[in-house]
């Protein structure tokens, strides 16, 4: 059944001195288990949610594409859901025994690009047309491959990929499948996610410190890349399409921060090592938790927070399971 709860406000921000790598940056393991810092159960708001009514179109009108997860090791199961903000019409889009990674949204939210995993296979990126309701293996070669990103007009796709030995960005042109290799560093450099207008992309590296992460801007015109300056261990970055802000894993939390300035919003510690992700307009951010935010509910939750007006609600997880990896699109 189907839930959504109202929020407010109150995570945790203390800073983090130690942090070990996480496994959204090592891209082979489970991630790391940790506890979740919601301090107040939310109230019940399953027959009416004020944030969503006030939502542009652009946010309430769009879908957010997320995993379940339940089970472990031999066992696991992932199911890959889409979902409108308000929690309504959830439907199934892939499921399989093993992993499923990184959904990404293409810009007229009609491909989803995302990595399965089966058991004893390495990562495999697909993409998912919504009007034909077809799924289609599109990147199979040795290693791991992972974090799909649409660029603006459709036409291509990074993704990182161990093809080579260690971890490096690639750009697929998806007409005829000609790829082209853009980090040919000895570090790991993983995460890539297109600017909305095409001319860079952002992506996560530790060529400074190994398993270290940071996070960069790689431009297409010069093929050099700038640090993005951050406090410490950042990953998974997202850009908002107006390229003002940057939603990101902040060392265990999930954050977003005003590029123009610095300044950084922490969301929460999420239980999970997830990043935020931000709503077309950028004025909402969505992250999962690793438990429900109501105790008699199992399993995990989608936050959807107000950037704007510092509230959040929650919605529940299908199957008891724990949630992944949210990404909205239009």
């Amino acid at each position: 059944m189907l839930k959504i709860f109202v929020l407010k406000s109150s995570f945790d921000i203390r800073t983090i001195s130690s942090i070990t790598a996480i496994t959204a940056f090592s891209l082979l393991m489970g991630c790391q288990t940790l506890p979740s810092t919601m301090s107040k159960m939310p109230t019940d708001m399953s027959a009416s949610n004020p944030l969503t009514a006030r939502m542009p179109a652009i946010d309430g009108q769009g879908r957010i594409a997320y995993v379940e997860e339940q089970g472990f090791g031999a066992a696991k199961i992932s199911t890959l859901y889409s979902i409108r903000p308000d929690g309504s019409d959830r439907q199934l889009i892939d499921q399989l025994n093993g992993y499923i990674y990184a959904p990404a949204w293409s810009a007229d939210g009609q491909m989803l690009a995302y990595s399965k995993q089966a058991a004893r296979q390495h990562p495999k990126i697909y993409l998912y047309d919504r009007k034909s309701n077809t799924k289609n293996l599109i990147v199979d070669v040795e290693g791991s491959n992972l974090s799909a990103s649409f660029s603006p007009d459709g036409k291509k796709l990074l993704y990182s990929s161990t093809v080579g030995g260690n971890a490096d960005i690639y750009e697929m042109r998806l007409s005829d499948g000609n790829t082209r290799q853009l980090t040919t560093l000895p570090s790991t450099e993983v995460q890539p996610s297109y600017a909305a207008d095409g001319q860079s992309f952002v992506y996560t590296s530790d060529k400074v410190r190994a398993g270290r992460p940071s996070i960069y801007r790689y431009n297409f015109a010069t093929s050099n890349a700038a640090l993005i300056p951050t406090a410490g261990y950042a990953a998974s970055p997202q850009l908002s399409l107006d390229g003002q802000r940057l939603a990101y894993l902040n060392g265990r939390k999930a954050a977003v921060m005003t590029l123009a300035t610095g300044q950084v919003l922490n969301l929460a510690e999420t239980g999970l090592d997830e990043p935020a992700r931000l709503s077309p307009s950028a004025q909402y951010a969505v992250y999962p938790t690793k438990l429900s935010q109501v105790s008699s509910q199992n399993g995990g939750s989608l936050v959807i927070h107000s950037l704007s007006g510092n509230t959040s609600y929650a919605i529940s997880s299908k199957t008891g399971g724990v949630v992944r990896s949210p990404i909205w699109g239009r």
